[in-house]
């Protein structure tokens, strides 16, 4: 057993791109304790018994069906999980939270439905709220009581929130707030009780707002015609001087971009929490197909091509739910961390998920992505079947497009990535500067292709240092040959937010390996081991091919071939055999007739 006892601080965020983190201090699934795993039950059952059998009810938005629905969660504590007692909540921990999207994330519309509610409908009067708002409106959305939903998108500014248009002025008497504009693309917004809408105060104080469904002057317009989650309510709504009391403005006059940017850091690490949820329901009825489905008087689970599938589906959804709470315990861990130090309760999680925001963003991207995959190679398994609204493969594919869209689309995460470790950089709370000369020096010196070779996962190990080595000398390299001029090279920022994203990834799974090998034997893990080796020699070339596409972008001449001979070193790994990796991950699943819990 390991000899590492000493309890080591979380890593701060981006930090594991320069430090070596500890398996021993990941959080792993497997370190569920047994209230987490009866809330996770809980919740499943809830799908099973009040959600599952209706979903075509659900999808024809049957009036009343899903408040009812939404109502019926918050009956049995589902919507309050991480809201404090005082305001009707659990008080349950982060990853208590976490694991509830996860295990409500295969709900289809109501998933997103509960999802919205839960977060951008709540936490932002929760976090921003005053004692009296929150008293009024947080009890009542921890309950059900009230349905809750988000104002921020309109017509003409989607990814570019602070360009909003709708406009609020103080009315004469002072007693009121006139807003005047229209949102988009509302979740909930058919049936909520209280929005939180974002308008720009005397034409530029960005600002929140709490908008109850009555208020004069506020309309909704009829419900939109979507290509998936066709049971979410999503309208538009309509502010024509609309009364809003002085007392309900959220937060400060002109700070309403604190509120948007930080309730996003939560909601993306959330939005990947769901979609695993997600994966995981349209994988095990992809499985479940598989098996039963004959062709040439077989089951179709019988051939290399739909071994193939279901390997690397488990493969990605494996490492996507070991990344996700990998951060979420470092979220836990530094909102106890600044609870300890006296901060109030919303100071101390919204400064956790600040901290921690870069981790979110590459969460939502691969998480949004991870499901995008399983439900296409879903409906690749069904064959024609998967192509008719008779089978839920069809419908699971619909539904998951929406993800790599809202919550900030996968291409504004994938820059804000490095966006944020830049700027870290650049303040000085993120060491890039040193790491980076090294991996300069290095690539001038000749490989040492012997340190730590006995040590247990050496290889891996050394692997994935790799990997990150790669990211800090093609990162640098664009740094100081583009300068200012890297914010225009978006290209190039995406293919360094993918080396990152592979990165993180990539280690997560290494050290969730490491820990059930130390604490299960070697024997035990021989399904995990196949999906970590797997995922690192795959993670290899694609950290190659991103390397390579950045590299061949700014660079020529002898730095190119410098740069491109580093990368080369720096993601070579040894031959593995994958196809005999993949069917053995393959053979246990299809034996299971699911995935393992």
């Amino acid at each position: 057993m390991s000899t590492e006892t000493q309890k080591a601080a979380s890593l701060k965020g981006g930090e594991w791109l320069i430090k070596e983190s500890s398996a021993f201090d990941t959080f792993i699934p497997e370190d569920y304790n047994e209230e987490q795993h009866m809330v996770k039950d809980m919740c499943t059952a809830f799908l099973d018994a009040e959600v599952l059998p209706i979903l075509d009810r659900i999808d024809k938005m049957e009036p009343g069906l899903m408040p009812s629905l939404v109502t019926k969660a918050g009956e049995q504590g589902l919507l309050g999980t991480s809201i404090p007692e005082a305001y009707g909540g659990l008080g349950k921990d982060f990853i208590t939270s976490t694991l509830v999207n996860e295990a409500l994330g295969g709900g289809f519309s109501f998933s997103v439905a509960i999802a919205a509610h839960t977060g951008i409908g709540t936490l932002p009067i929760l976090y921003f709220g005053t004692e009296d708002q929150k008293q009024k409106y947080v009890s009542r959305l921890a309950t059900g009581e009230w349905k809750g939903a988000y104002g921020l998108t309109e017509p003409n500014s989607g990814s570019d929130a602070l360009g909003a248009k709708t406009a609020a002025k103080l009315s004469a008497d002072g007693k009121y707030y006139l807003l005047n504009g229209q949102k988009c693309w509302i979740t909930n917004g058919g049936f909520a009780d209280v929005y939180t809408v974002f308008a720009k105060v005397d034409g530029d104080k960005f600002t929140a707002f709490i908008v109850e469904r009555g208020f004069e002057g506020f309309t909704q317009g009829p419900e939109e015609h979507k290509m998936g989650i066709k049971g979410s309510s999503t309208v538009q709504l309509y502010f024509q001087d609309c009364k809003v009391p002085v007392e309900n403005v959220l937060g400060e006059i002109g700070k309403g971009h604190i509120i948007a940017f930080n309730i996003l850091n939560i909601g993306r690490l959330k939005l990947c929490a769901a979609a695993v949820g997600g994966s995981k329901r349209a994988a095990n009825i992809s499985i479940e197909y598989a098996n039963t489905r004959e062709q040439f008087k077989q089951p179709i689970a019988n051939f290399g091509a739909i071994k193939n599938k279901v390997a690397e589906i488990a493969i990605r959804l494996w490492v996507c739910e070991t990344a996700l709470y990998r951060a979420s315990k470092w979220i836990d861990d530094k909102e106890h961390e600044l609870l300890a130090a006296g901060k109030p309760f919303n100071e101390a999680l919204l400064g956790a998920a600040e901290e921690y925001a870069i981790e979110c963003a590459i969460l939502k991207v691969y998480g949004s992505e991870v499901l995008d995959f399983v439900v296409d190679e879903g409906v690749q398994i069904h064959g024609g079947n998967g192509f008719s609204d008779e089978y839920v493969i069809s419908k699971a594919y619909r539904d998951s497009r929406i993800n790599r869209i809202y919550e900030g689309t996968n291409e504004i995460n994938r820059l804000l990535t490095v966006d944020m470790i830049l700027k870290r950089a650049m303040k000085g709370k993120l060491d890039l500067m040193g790491p980076a000369m090294a991996v300069q020096k290095e690539l001038m010196s000749i490989p040492d292709f012997g340190e730590g070779a006995d040590e247990a996962f050496s290889k891996e190990k050394k692997l994935v240092a790799n990997f990150k080595k790669a990211i800090l000398m093609t990162a640098g390299a664009a740094v100081q040959k583009l300068m200012m001029k890297i914010e225009q090279e978006q290209e190039v920022l995406m293919n360094i937010a993918d080396m990152a994203i592979e990165t993180y990834n990539a280690e997560s799974a290494l050290l969730r390996l490491i820990k059930l090998t130390d604490r299960n034997g070697e024997a035990a893990c021989k399904y995990e081991a196949d999906i970590v080796h797997t995922y690192l020699y795959d993670a290899a070339d694609r950290i190659n091919k991103h390397g390579k596409d950045a590299i061949n972008a700014f660079a020529d001449g002898d730095e190119q071939r410098m740069m491109l001979l580093g990368l080369k070193r720096f993601t070579k790994a040894e031959p593995f055999n994958s196809k005999e990796a993949k069917r053995n991950i393959a053979n246990k699943i299809l034996a299971d007739n699911k995935l393992p819990a």
